[in-house]
């Protein structure tokens, strides 16, 4: 039982001694100033008017009767809030708790036996991996580390899009260069920017000259069914090269996914969906098959609206698409909770295609959460003129290297370590927003080593990791027992409330609220740090205050490897 669960039986007993009944959920929750305890809960706000009774003497009858040890004092304040503050002992044990778990403090069991898959940062094959793919990369990685601290089995997977007229287009454009040009590239960036130009031309070339049209069509059918032609052996080119780079550069983000389901499969499964389930769910239109909502789908959701799932041309669209990926998805992970995250602006469309689904497979449904990410722009005259309109990730890391070396002065930066700062600046940027809301990436503020940044929480990790090694060297022994006379501090009152907020965190797939959470530790922490001297050889208290570093210290690693950042020794 948790402290949470704790103070919750000890309410419900208080109400049960009063003689009053109470069937739901007894909400209780961290005041916003410390100053007014550590938990504060509206309960006889809510059972005074249906028990007639004024609220602050139902709370002041509810505070006289809570007593559990973990508890210090209960107070009462206007209009019957009933405030909790937390015994010293309690607080301080804590930080035995965090030293003794390590990097599973935060963790729990509350989805043990569960499956969860997480869909995230699908490819458009033959076009660079872009800031829209990074995006999606930071919000899913860090969603799906949340489902890990469940105790949950989490698979990770990623949809690429494989096959489409868009990359027929880029396919003949690489024929009209001939295949052996890739091999004039050295670096698989290099080869990368070059199919990605293929696609680019060979879709401005189809706008110019709508004659290319029956050949691109061609193209495209033979990668629909694998043929052996000049064009199926061109596009496994591009394919595997895209793969390749995909792999490697989510890899640099911190990824590493179990599985890929392909569009060209999720198609092949689509058209028999829809095919079976017409005319029950789906209706044919004008040689077309849509989804048309019913009157009693919109009372439910107005956004809904009438949408094309086979062409004229008898081809899946890509609502019939991640229809078929529904069905792959259930088939091959048998999830009991099933996310995926996407732009925002495709939140609409995918409300369709789920209700659709809904009507096919109820579960398909039921267990699908869909998130959504805004889109980032860039601050600043000489980062906005050098990415362009949709920077690709590989130019944003260079260049928000190149701003770290520069703020670095003299100190040396590895690349490895330039690296690791450029992500940390990027993701805290993504993070820190709450999901589906656009970012404005500042270099002025993202890399400041001082305030609301990543980089801020590194540098933090790294000072309080060489306060440690510095004690080690001058024989002082951390010491986890709480010195007779110390006096609280503010941090004590923060750190044991991590375990609480990863589970919410989880529970609305926010990964914003752990980043709010861990910048106010550090930044109490920094304040500590900046009154107290805690490497003292003369102190006796010097070993506590250790263990409070090293308790913080671990928290924060913590926190940043659900976002996905690395938490360095050195900095």
């Amino acid at each position: 039982m948790n402290i949470v669960q704790t103070i919750q039986q000890s309410i419900s007993s208080a109400l049960s001694e009063l003689g009053i009944t109470y069937e739901g959920n007894i909400t209780i929750e961290h005041p916003r100033e410390l100053s007014h305890g550590d938990f504060a809960t509206n309960i006889a706000m809510i059972l005074g008017k249906g028990l007639g009774r004024n609220p602050r003497e139902l709370a002041d009858a509810i505070a006289e009767k809570i007593n559990t040890p973990e508890i210090t004092s209960v107070e009462v304040a206007d209009p019957g809030f009933i405030n909790i503050r937390l015994s010293d002992e309690f607080l301080s044990n804590e930080i035995k708790v965090v030293r003794e778990k390590g990097d599973f403090y935060g963790w729990n069991e509350s989805q043990k036996g569960k499956n969860i898959l997480v869909e995230h940062s699908s490819p458009n094959l033959f076009k660079p991996f872009h800031i829209g793919h990074m995006m999606n990369n930071t919000v899913g990685e860090a969603m799906t580390r949340l489902c890990r601290t469940t105790g949950a089995e989490v698979s990770m997977i990623s949809y690429p899009s494989d096959v489409s007229l868009g990359i027929g287009k880029a396919v003949w454009q690489f024929l009209e260069y001939g295949i052996k040009k890739i091999d004039e590239f050295e670096t698989i960036s290099e080869k990368m920017q070059f199919l990605g130009r293929c696609y680019a031309e060979g879709t401005q070339a189809f706008v110019d000259n709508r004659e290319l049209e029956t050949s691109v069509r061609a193209i495209t059918q033979d990668i629909y069914e694998h043929r052996d032609t000049p064009a199926y052996e061109a596009y496994k080119i591009g394919r595997d090269l895209n793969l390749e780079y995909f792999i490697q550069m989510t890899a640099r983000l911190g990824s590493a996914f179990d599985g890929f389901i392909f569009e060209s499969e999720a198609g092949k499964v689509s058209k028999e969906i829809i095919a079976e389930h017409t005319p029950s769910v789906y209706t044919e239109s004008n040689g077309a098959v849509i989804f048309e909502p019913t009157e009693s789908d919109l009372e439910e959701n107005k956004s809904l609206h009438t949408r094309v799932f086979i062409n004229k041309d008898g081809n899946p669209t890509y609502e019939a698409k991640d229809t078929g990926l529904l069905k792959l998805k259930f088939e091959r992970y048998n999830p009991d909770l099933s996310i995926f995250i996407t732009d925002s602006e495709q939140g609409p469309y995918f409300e369709v295609v789920k209700t659709a689904a809904g009507k096919v497979n109820p579960e398909w449904q039921d267990k699908t959460i869909h998130k959504t990410h805004g889109r980032m722009q860039f601050k600043g005259e000489k980062m906005s003129s050098r990415l362009g309109n949709t920077p690709i990730v590989s130019d944003i890391l260079d260049a928000v290297n190149e701003e770290v070396y520069i703020r670095a002065g003299e100190r040396e930066l590895s690349q490895d370590q330039a690296d690791m700062i450029s992500i940390a600046a990027v993701k805290y940027a993504v993070l820190r927003t709450q999901a589906g809301k656009n970012i404005n990436f500042n270099p002025d503020t993202s890399l400041s080593f001082e305030g609301d940044s990543g980089p801020y929480l590194q540098y933090t990790y790294a000072r309080s990791q060489s306060m440690l090694r510095k004690a080690t060297e001058q024989g002082i022994v951390i010491n986890s027992d709480r010195p007779d006379n110390w006096e609280t501090t503010d941090i004590e009152r923060v750190l044991y409330r991590y375990p609480m907020m990863v589970e919410q965190a989880f529970a609305d797939l926010a990964p914003h609220t752990v980043v709010t959470y861990i910048t106010e530790l550090a930044q109490a922490f920094n304040s500590w740090y900046g009154n107290t001297k805690i490497v003292d050889v003369d102190d006796p208290t010097s070993g506590y205050k250790l263990a409070l570093t090293d308790a913080v210290a671990q928290v924060i690693k913590n926190g940043l490897w659900v976002l996905g950042i690395d938490a360095p020794n050195e900095m």
